[in-house]
């Protein structure tokens, strides 16, 4: 009896090693530390409903949709990156909102997609006979990658934020579209693992590049630890990141 509970509690010590191993090699960036990255006042005014875009918090994260309730396809699901609190993805949300889209921002247990995997599903749930993309952010995107592995057929496609799909979130053999969007000046991504997990996108990828593009500026929250000094503003950024989801739901299905 003894024996089982010692071998019961190494296999809980192995699968928490596990964990952390997993999130150091998935985001590349995640020190387990305290800090938390908090919304700027720019990504505060973005939660607010308007005459454009109603704001909604729901169970598993916030909801922006056009007002009136007629959105346009494809919805957008978005996992933020590890630390970063949802509200710091506003103004994204809210943009692709005003342009038709209804977008879910999920929140995060500890902030930490690896402890949420699976917020997707409740999102999905609302217009189960529509289409979806999921994206994520840095952790963010490589924990929406393992989710789009695992449930490939309620998506049309997935989109990486300075990401990328780790082995566990490979979807090289799935027919899922993807984006791959990244910044020159992002001191935070691993380039190397970026460079190296490109195996496990699918073969219909597209690539984009923003010249000097930050990491923390795909959301709205400051300087991230270890990110380099941005070349453009975040207004700038964020457009292009917008432009680059318009032409790329302008192929899905096609």
């Amino acid at each position: 009896m003894k024996t089982a509970k010692r071998m019961s509690r190494w296999k809980k010590i192995l699968i928490w090693i596990s964990v952390v191993a997993v999130v150091l090699a998935a985001g590349g960036f995640i020190f387990l530390a305290s800090v938390t990255y908090s919304p700027s006042g720019q990504a505060e005014a973005a939660m607010q409903s308007d005459a454009k875009v109603v704001v909604t918090e729901i169970k598993q994260g916030y909801r922006f949709e056009p007002q009136g309730g007629e959105a346009v396809e494809p919805n957008i699901i978005f996992y933020p990156g590890g630390l970063v609190e949802p509200e710091s993805y506003s103004p994204l949300a809210r943009t692709m909102a005003e342009q038709g889209h209804r977008v879910y921002i999920a929140k995060m247990p500890l902030n930490l997609a690896i402890f949420g995997l699976n917020k997707a599903d409740s999102f999905i749930a609302e217009h189960p006979d529509e289409a979806f993309v999921i994206g994520g952010h840095s952790l963010g995107g490589a924990f929406a990658s393992r989710y789009a592995a695992d449930n490939s057929g309620k998506l049309e496609g997935i989109f990486y934020l300075a990401a990328y799909a780790d082995d566990g979130g490979s979807l090289s053999t799935t027919g899922l579209s993807a984006l791959q969007i990244t910044g020159t000046s992002d001191g935070v991504l691993n380039k190397e693992e970026w460079e190296k997990t490109k195996t496990n996108l699918p073969a219909d990828t597209t690539f984009v590049s923003i010249e000097g593009g930050n990491h923390g500026q795909f959301g709205s929250y400051g300087m991230q630890k270890g990110d380099n000094v941005p070349e453009i503003t975040g207004d700038e950024q964020l457009k292009d990141v917008v432009q680059a989801l318009d032409n790329w739901f302008s192929t899905l299905n096609k």
